[in-house]
Order: C-alpha cells, then structure tokens, then sequence
C-alpha cells in the first residue's frame, strides 16, 4: 500500500523528543592552578584572567572514558526511571576513545549489562553533545527508537603535554548522559542548529594517531599526540560561530532573544562565555558557568553544565534553555530545550 510524504509526516511525533534524566561524573581529582605551577611557568592569576579558570578534575591512571560514561549514564537512568533493558540505542560523543575500535559505545553496552541495544561512537569535538541531540531527536521522532542514551565522556589528560602552558591550563576530564526519550516529563528538544568548517580544520588537532600520520618513535619524539591549538585564531572563530548558531536557532523557533530564561554554553573559557552573553544581551544571572572548577571538558562541557543547572535550580515549566558548543572541526551548534 503506498503512503503519501504528507501522510507520513503526520504520523511522525513532531518535537515530542525529550530529556527525561541527566546524570554527570567528574573524577575525584582536582588539579588547581596553583598544582600546574609546579609543572610549567604559569601562575593562578595569568590562568584565571585570560581563562576563568581555578580547577579542573584529572581521571586516574586507571579510570578511563568508558568507565567515566558509564557512572553518567547509571545516574541518568536513575533520574530517568529507565533500566538499561529500556535502553534502544547508546550514543556516544567523544575524542578520547578506549581504543580506536571497538567503540567505546560497545564497552558501555557491556559495563550497563544492555546487550538489546545499538551502540555507536561518534564524534564532532566540543559540539559532540548538540550533535548527538540532533540525532537523538530524529531516531526518536522518526519512531525508530523510543528510548536513547546519550553520553558525551572525555579523558582529554590522556592527551595533554604538561609542558606546553597554553593548552594543559585548559583542558579537564569529565562525563554526562541523558535520556531521551519518545514520552514523559523533562525537556523538550526543539530546534537544533549544526555547521562545521574543515577549511580550518589545523588550527585545532591532534596530529598524530590517525591513518594519515600513523604512531611512530618520530611522531611520538615529536610531541605529535598531544593537543595542538592556535588558541588566539580559535577564540575568534568561537565567539563568531557560535553566536550565528544561537541567532539562527532562534530564528528557526520563532523566538527572540528575552524568550531565553538559561544560557548554557560550551564551558571552554569564561571570555568567550561572557563575549557570547554580552552579544545576546543576557544578564550574567541567567548564564551557567561551571569553567571555573572543571575547564573544558570538550563534549561533556556543555552537558555536564546542563545536568547541574538542572539540579541546583528551580526550572519552571515552559523556561527555555539555549545551548550552544563549538570545537575542533571546526564544528559549532545549538539547540533549545524547553521545560514540559
């Protein structure tokens, strides 16, 4: 029997994807300012001025990304009230995998005992986690899945040179998961809006490990599986990409700009946090910071803001969020949630 294009999109759950339970792990050690001090030539006062940044959390030798995400992912399923029986599909945002394969997605899988679902590791850097909520959104409204996990998890010190000053201030360890699902109370994932640019794809990047420039004693003796970034050159495309996202997303709602009740941006650096407020005109009291104690957690940022913001404070019903990333790619995006 066919069935018309029409009649599909009417059958098709417009917007009823949802957040129904975040969950967030930050390992237990805490890296001050004044701990790097002892490491490179920097000091609290140069970090915390350009950055506002204090701290950041460092996973153990032994804690790995996959382990980090499955603490998030069991908190989230708690919030949520879901088993990982319930659990369709796990999607997994990062760029600091266990291994190059099997996912990470697939260790997850087996750590939560959910043999029933998919798994799938992807990546977009910082706007890892926007971009697994678009994709959630439309296996969700597509009638495909009914119920996702979504985890953004990153042990980015695994892949930090402690001598170079201008990348390890930044960079912490963390992870965050959500539920999302066809049907309950949470947050209703509106529009979303997604961009990358490989034109400027080195001036953030890991050289070496990939196919193209394969581990080797050189590559190693060269310092090439560390972070190289041209912070000066990324900080510009940040704040210019981002506020496009955010303009453009609103636009697709059909919002402005005083219908925004929560910013919640990539926690990266609190100048470009502030750079992006002040270009919205949003007061400091609706933005959510959490930069100073974690520093940029890449994928998880963003999440691990959302999940906090959830929990310490009041949102009422029918608030809307604006979340907005940006990371190596370059990829950039946002999305609004709104409070069901």
């Amino acid at each position: 029997m066919f069935v018309s294009y029409a009649v599909i999109r009417m059958i098709v759950k417009q917007d009823s994807a949802r957040i129904i339970g975040t969950g967030s792990y930050l390992p237990e050690r805490v890296l001050t300012n004044a701990d790097l001090e002892k490491l490179v030539e920097t000091s609290d006062e140069w970090i915390y001025s350009r950055t506002g940044i204090k701290e950041r959390r460092i996973a153990r030798a032994d804690e790995f990304t996959s382990d980090m995400g499955v603490h998030a992912a069991r908190e989230a399923l708690s919030a949520a009230g879901k088993s990982p029986e319930d659990i369709d599909l796990i999607l997994v945002a990062t760029i600091t995998p266990d291994y190059m394969f099997p996912s990470t997605a697939a260790l997850i899988q087996r750590e939560l005992k959910a043999p029933q679902a998919a798994a799938l590791d992807f990546q977009a850097a910082c706007t890892g986690f926007l971009y697994g909520l678009l994709m959630a959104k439309g296996f969700i409204e597509s009638g495909v899945y009914k119920n996702i996990l979504l985890i953004a998890s990153e042990k980015l010190s695994s892949f930090i040179n402690y001598d170079d000053r201008n990348t390890c201030i930044l960079f912490g360890d963390g992870a965050c998961a959500s539920v999302i699902s066809d049907s309950g109370e949470g947050y209703a994932i509106r529009e979303a809006c997604l961009g990358a640019d490989g034109e400027v794809a080195e001036l953030l990047i890991l050289p070496a490990g990939g196919c193209r420039n394969p581990a080797s004693a050189q590559t190693v003796a060269a310092n090439q599986h560390y972070i190289s970034m041209e912070g000066k050159e990324v900080f510009k495309h940040a704040v210019r990409r981002m506020e496009s996202a955010a303009k453009e997303c609103l636009l697709k709602a059909n919002m402005n700009e005083d219908q925004i009740d929560w910013l919640v941006p990539h926690q990266a650096n609190e100048r470009i946090i502030d750079a992006i407020a002040k270009r919205f005109g949003i007061d400091d009291s609706k933005v959510f910071k959490t930069v100073h104690k974690y520093g940029n957690t890449s994928a998880s940022a963003v999440a691990i803001a959302l999940d906090e913001l959830i929990r310490e404070k009041d949102i009422k019903t029918g608030e809307n969020m604006l979340l907005v990333a940006f990371g190596a790619g370059f990829t950039w995006g946002a999305t609004i949630l709104t409070k069901l």
